[in-house]
């Protein structure tokens, strides 16, 4: 690696755009860029150009993210990796740093974060391969006592202390004799507490030295007399139990057990991050049922005029059964109060099935979507609403699009998110409009979702994206909408932008990719 601040980059993503502005950006940092558009192609990039840093989107075809972060820490455990994933896919981010990802990015990627990760990353490579290479010393030169040991390490104190992660030494009976800073901040116990005092297996919370013990002799995670990326617990002084992941290595001289030493990762962080996640799909649920919410109550009143009807039908039949024996005549409007009461009953039904459908919380899964049908269905699910604001709907679909492969009710989260904001920009009426269109040169559809609504202003504009930011009032929404409706269509590979001026109205425009095209889509308007 070079000792000014330039690294080698490797980037691994399948949309040329972004690969395009994050190496412009990290150019402009003085890095060397080099590009992968898949999995497989980085991983033989890693191989054949040694990036110090590979920075890698969580979900592509083929081979993901997660997969080419296995497989590089695989080949060199010293690389960084960094994920760039969606607020969405969060829980995958939690999971590469569990596998020893240096960090993660959001999407959509600001130059600032991107900045600042490669820059951690190159902080910790540097520290990690100096910590490495020091291993290796020692094990060259081994002391006979500990005391020589101690002075060893003492030449090396400030790469020690300066360290991110902490670092402990023991000779073979266990004893520490090395605990630098970070092990001092994590435990709460200081230096001189632990070196030559302390037995290293009593740092461990109960039955967890045990396990630390026999995984370092399987040899499974690391190899001989190594162990990588081992998840256990430690006890501070305090009494609490802490997190940790640790990577540990025996020294050996003539071919004799003459100590360990243990790299030791606070996970506490990651723990948090975890709940967070978990906390903040609570919330991108929370967003949904306050647009089902606001569908339901449109809704009530769609439903009341068929259950009236059939109501009255029902009334009608039970008078004509109440006369005795049906007559020709009788009989024939029965049969058409039948007909009427079933027809609305189905009506009642497709409309509350709609509503489930929307309601329900799921996994992503991946099947052929019609994306006209899903237009109508999201414009009916919302119709009555924008009736009752006054605002008018109008469509421009091009006739027999291709099917994509998508997953039918997150689409559907992301328009009907769209619909409520330009309703929301709408007080007073106006126009919606919606469009689909086939690209067929660049083998993808376009939606857009069009409003007559007040705009949105210069200096949101930015930041419409982020995860919650909202200019409604406390009560409207948390924020997420927009932000959701982002995560979902790249985890689809599409893009989302959008146009506003001030009193201009906003338009939304989605990209969806598809793999095959139909030069003979016309266009169907209403």
């Amino acid at each position: 690696m070079n000792n000014h601040k330039g690294v080698k980059v490797l980037l691994i993503d399948d949309d040329p755009g972004i690969l395009r502005v994050m190496t412009i950006a990290l150019e402009d940092e003085g890095h060397e860029v080099i590009c992968a558009n898949d999995g497989k192609s980085g991983i033989d990039l890693c191989v054949g150009e040694s990036p110090d840093i590979v920075i890698t989107d969580i979900r592509m075809p083929g081979m993901d993210g997660m997969e080419v972060l296995k497989k590089i820490k695989e080949m060199d455990p010293d690389r960084e990796v960094i994920v760039a994933t969606a607020l969405t896919d969060m829980n995958y981010a939690v999971d590469a740093l569990r596998l020893d990802a240096s960090d993660f990015i959001i999407k959509p990627i600001s130059e600032q974060a991107l900045a600042i990760a490669v820059k951690r990353a190159r902080e910790r490579l540097v520290t990690r391969r100096e910590l490495r290479d020091y291993t290796a010393l020692i094990e060259e030169r081994w002391m006979d006592t500990s005391e020589e040991l101690a002075r060893t390490f003492q030449t090396q104190k400030l790469l020690i202390e300066s360290s991110i992660d902490g670092i402990i030494a023991c000779d073979k009976s266990g004893r520490i004799i090395i605990f630098n800073k970070s092990m001092e901040k994590m435990l709460g116990y200081s230096r001189k507490e632990m070196n030559g005092q302390k037995l290293i297996d009593r740092l461990f919370c109960a039955g967890e030295a045990e396990k630390f013990r026999g995984a370092l002799a399987s040899g499974k995670l690391g190899g001989r007399g190594r162990l990588f990326l081992h998840e256990s617990w430690l006890e501070g002084k305090d009494g609490s139990r802490i997190p940790v992941q640790l990577s540990a290595a025996e020294m050996v001289h003539e071919d004799q057990k003459v100590g360990l030493v243990c790299f030791v990762r606070d996970e506490r962080e990651i723990r948090k991050l975890t709940q967070e996640v978990a906390d903040q799909a609570r919330m991108l649920h929370q967003d949904k049922m306050i647009s089902l919410g606001k569908l339901a109550a449109s809704v009530v009143h769609e439903i009341n005029n068929p259950l009236a009807g059939i109501l009255n039908y029902v009334r009608l039949m039970s008078k004509i059964v109440s006369r005795g024996a049906l007559a020709a005549d009788s009989t024939e409007k029965f049969s058409g109060y039948l007909s009427l009461t079933q027809s609305e009953l189905e009506r009642c039904a497709k409309i509350v099935a709609n509503l489930l459908a929307f309601s329900r919380k799921s996994e992503l899964e991946f099947g052929p979507v019609d994306l006209n049908e899903l237009l109508k269905n999201c414009i009916n699910l919302s119709g009555h609403k924008l009736a009752l604001q006054n605002i008018r709907v109008e469509t421009h679909l091009t006739r027999d699009l291709p099917m994509i492969q998508g997953d039918f009710s997150q689409l559907q989260q992301c328009i009907i998110n769209l619909i409520f904001n330009a309703a929301d920009a709408m007080p007073d009426g106006g126009t919606l409009f919606f469009s689909s269109t086939l690209e067929a040169a660049k083998n993808l559809i376009r939606i857009t979702v069009k409003d007559s609504g007040c705009g949105i202003s210069r200096y949101d504009l930015p930041y419409i994206f982020d995860p919650f930011f909202t200019t409604k009032k406390e009560g409207k929404g948390v924020g997420l909408g927009l932000s959701t409706s982002f995560g979902i269509i790249d985890r689809h590979k599409g893009t989302i932008h959008v146009k506003s001026e001030p009193g201009q109205g906003a338009e939304f425009v989605i990209e969806l990719p598809v793999k095959v095209t139909n030069p003979q889509a016309s266009i169907q308007t209403s």
